[in-house]
């Protein structure tokens, strides 16, 4: 799932009751799967993609190509059609990377400032948007949503915002500006703070992005700047403390010299031809995404590291929502390394596994295959499996799809999306349990699609209790916008997202197949499941009562 929490990355503390090691092994043997959904099944597939020799599965790499392998060796097998390019279950995906030039100097109206000394490009995902001729307008304080400008206020401009004197460097960036769709059009967005920047911080602002080739369908995206306070006050011709969010400054003038090189990244796209002649030709889709964020620069220590992170997540309240902790509450927190390694012995890992992010959708769209694969009984619709790549990187497989889509894309009548479904614990989030599952999206084109969900779900032995609470329009953390279903959307294509939540090891490299909850799991795999074959056995497509958005407008929470 592509979100923004922010978690501890350093080993701090953790009450011993949190110590606890999961019972499950480091490693599993795996074993022969079955036709039916179980747990033994996706513990057996997900020990296998959240391996440490898929190398965290980044789109682009050859860890996401040995997952996209495997995904495929697996849908052959199963006798699946291939939907793929040329005959195969590859829909070939054209990433680049991009980099930037070492020195970069620009035009502040015509006074030059010079990366990095002025400015610091900040990786972006997706296609940089050109600076040249954007006028600066002053965006308010970064981390303080009600100071900032309007989005009519900031398209087509170059917002700049200030951080707090007491800041050590701005917040991460990237993620805020991408998760808020106040911003999507402007041209950039500068934050002040570069000399204030942790030189840790500086050597991770990589000078490269990764994104679609503009041509193939890449969608444009605001340019990041990290700024100094001197650069700050010659772009909007005054000193920040007397700026008033909505005053405009100075005109940008130049450009950013960027290579581009091609990656290797597909998606991976298989059919269960539906049963009956006449709705064969409309499908059902069912996605998750392969890939997740790779390899940590920097190893750390496993156990002190996930210790960490679970006091800081539980003095959050387990939360996406909670508060943000000040350096104050995290001084509390402390650990005993030497009982935590007298437990078990020192780990050090550096492996971004993704065992829930998005391990856990990625076998459960398998086990969903291999189910429907074995039905005597066809459902009467076809149902469209589709493994997207670069959701990490920015939707970008996804988004390649439905512009792109291998069938017709009126002909898909709705999309189930399933991206972090292994966790769900009240240890994991706040209100958790073995009945916990997150809707996303539901009502929001169809009002049919939500009650479907609802009803498929109350026939169940054990109905689940869902959470809605994130779909809520205007939500600060804006996930409706932010996994693979909202490219599906964005045509007018009736979706669920369907999620178990975050939880203290998201995108960590302590997300591994040891924590995850495989009845859960297997419960909400199977509730897809019969959802996904009630939608394709159906005598109409769900209705749309909503209006569709404009495909090529920012998604909007």
């Amino acid at each position: 799932m592509t979100l923004r929490l922010a978690l501890l990355t350093t080993a701090l503390a953790l009450p011993r009751a949190a110590l606890a090691q999961s019972s499950l092994p480091l490693k599993h043997d795996p074993q022969p799967t079955t036709s039916a959904i179980t747990a033994s099944d996706l513990m057996t597939r997900l020990y296998l993609i959240a391996d440490d020799s898929m190398m965290g599965r980044q789109a682009g790499t050859e860890g996401n190509l040995k997952a996209t392998a495997y995904i495929a060796a697996e849908l052959k097998k199963l006798g699946l059609q291939p939907a793929g390019d040329s005959g195969t279950f590859f829909q070939w995906v054209p990433l680049v990377r991009r980099t930037y030039a070492s020195s970069v100097t620009l035009r502040v109206d015509e006074t030059p400032i010079t990366s990095p000394h002025d400015w610091l490009p900040y990786s972006t995902r997706g296609t940089p948007r050109p600076v040249d001729g954007a006028r600066v307008i002053f965006g308010g304080t970064f981390n303080d949503s009600t100071t900032w400008i309007t989005a009519a206020q900031a398209a087509g401009r170059l917002v700049l915002f200030k951080t707090p004197r007491d800041a050590q460097g701005p917040r991460p960036i990237v993620p805020t500006i991408r998760g808020n769709s106040r911003f999507a059009a402007a041209a950039g967005v500068a934050v002040v703070g570069l000399e204030r920047t942790t030189p840790a911080m500086l050597q991770s602002l990589a000078r490269t992005t990764i994104g679609l080739k503009a041509a193939a369908g890449g969608t444009a995206s605001p340019q990041v700047f990290l700024v100094t306070s001197a650069t700050a006050a010659l772009m909007l011709r005054r000193t920040l403390d007397n700026a008033t969010a909505g005053d405009t400054g100075a005109v940008m003038r130049g450009v950013i010299p960027i290579e581009e090189t091609p990656l290797p990244a597909r998606n991976v796209v298989a059919v269960l031809p539906g049963g009956d002649a006449t709705l064969r030709g409309e499908y059902v889709a069912i996605g998750a995404h392969s890939d997740h964020i790779g390899v940590r620069e920097t190893p750390v220590d496993h156990d002190s590291l996930r210790a960490a992170n679970t006091a800081a997540w539980e003095m959050r309240g387990r939360s996406t929502s909670g508060h943000v902790l000040s350096s104050d509450q995290l001084a509390t927190i402390h650990i005993n390394v030497d009982s935590l390694h007298r437990l078990r012995s020192l780990r050090i890992d550096s492996i971004n596994n993704g065992a829930d992010d998005d391990g856990s959708g990625t076998v459960g769209l398998l086990e969903i295959a291999q189910a429907a694969a074995a039905t005597k009984s066809r459902p009467r619709r076809s149902l469209l499996f589709v493994w997207h790549t670069g959701e990490e990187l920015g939707l970008l497989g996804s988004r390649f799809f439905t512009d792109h889509p291998t069938v017709p894309r009126d002909s898909i009548v709705a999309q189930l999306n399933i991206d972090m479904i292994g966790r769900g614990a009240a240890a994991d989030i706040a209100g958790g349990g073995p009945r916990y599952l997150e809707l996303i999206g539901s009502f929001r084109l169809s009002t049919e699609l939500g009650q479907t969900a609802e009803r498929v779900n109350q026939a169940r032995a054990q109905p689940f209790v869902f959470d809605y609470s994130l779909d809520a329009a205007g939500h600060p953390e804006n996930i409706y916008c932010r996994s693979d279903h909202a490219n599906y959307a964005r045509y007018g294509i009736p979706i669920i997202f369907f999620s178990s939540g975050l939880h203290q090891d998201y995108h960590q490299v302590t997300d591994e197949p040891q924590y995850i909850d495989y009845a859960h799991l297997e419960r909400i795999t199977q509730y897809v499941f019969d959802l996904g074959v009630t939608l394709a056995n159906q005598d109409h497509r769900p209705l749309v009562d909503h209006p569709k958005p404009d495909p090529t407008a920012p998604c909007r929470q």
